[in-house]
């Protein structure tokens, strides 16, 4: 009898949340770590990015706090994952592309993602869902008609080895 397919490999939705899930790893930030991926039609990615200061801002020199004076906090400085997807891509026009984000944009992403041409948001959390940002990323998503869904992950987590014996 011939061998049958595995049954339990991951949908396209885990494996890109997966990726940016991943990508989030690269966060140097110790409260929120987040990552995105841009994928076109084609099931591609054109873009992976995380939330982290730009290129040539130190982690190091920068404040990583959450409260106080804005200009101590990592507020004005940090990049966040949407955005950086978006300027990380690899050079194409993103019109029709989907991203897949650890957590619902905020304002000021949504804004970069409509006006890229990302026509579907797919997260993971809404955990900010009441908030001023999301509620105005909504009306904005809503009214220029990019669709957003929380992402359906049929699995509760993915396990990644470095065993060699694990391939």
């Amino acid at each position: 009898m011939a061998q049958q397919k595995r049954a339990d490999y991951i949908s396209w939705d885990e494996y890109f949340m997966g990726v940016a899930l991943l990508s989030a790893k690269r966060s140097k930030d110790p409260n929120t770590q987040v990552g995105a991926c841009i994928v076109n039609n084609k099931n591609k990615i054109v873009g992976a990015g995380y939330n982290g200061l730009p290129i040539g801002c130190s982690d190091d020199d920068f404040p990583w706090e959450k409260q106080g004076d804005f200009l101590n906090t990592k507020y004005p400085f940090v990049c966040h994952a949407e955005l950086n997807a978006i300027l990380n891509n690899i050079g194409m026009d993103l019109k029709g592309c989907k991203i897949y984000t650890a957590l619902f944009p905020c304002n000021e992403c949504t804004k970069a993602i409509i006006q890229s041409g990302i026509t579907e948001v797919i997260f993971l959390s809404d955990k900010y869902a009441h908030s001023d940002a999301a509620l105005a990323s909504k009306h904005m998503l809503n009214t220029a008609g990019v669709r957003y869904r929380k992402v359906a992950a049929g699995i509760a987590q993915l396990v990644l080895s470095y065993k060699e014996e694990d391939i």
